[in-house]
């Protein structure tokens, strides 16, 4: 798990959102308000977000403005699958298979104190392997 968790607020701009994803190379970011976890947005739904190629080249300021003015909480998701420190990375692996998604924010109550992503999981079995029989 990851931890401190790097996060995006509802009021953000999706412009903000990216440019964490980017600056921090993440693909999820729990999305928080006073640390009380209410979403999650991720990379995809950020690109989907943004305006198209061709309307970025024919009409820059108009595409600008769009990223600028658009908040995370319009395309952030509220169906939130969570875990908490204490299951176990099995159960964490098998919800993220199950539920078909890339990371799992890790909460204390509805406070986020870590996210598990699918590179974690990766590591986590490359340790295993490591080991000697």
């Amino acid at each position: 798990m990851h931890a401190p968790v790097h996060v995006a607020h509802p009021l953000d701009s999706i412009a903000h959102a990216r440019a964490l994803c980017e600056q921090h190379r993440v693909n999820q970011l729990p999305v928080v308000v006073d640390d009380a976890l209410v979403g999650i947005v991720t990379d995809r739904d950020l690109r989907d977000a943004f305006p198209s190629l061709a309307t970025e080249i024919e009409r820059p300021a108009e595409a600008r403005q769009a990223t600028e003015t658009m908040r995370v909480e319009e395309v952030m998701s509220r169906s939130l699958v969570t875990i908490t420190e204490a299951d176990g990375i099995e159960a964490a692996a098998t919800l993220m298979r199950r539920e078909r998604i890339g990371a799992l924010p890790v909460v204390r109550g509805d406070r986020v104190v870590g996210i598990l992503t699918r590179t974690d999981l990766l590591s986590a079995l490359i340790d295993l392997g490591e080991r000697p029989l």
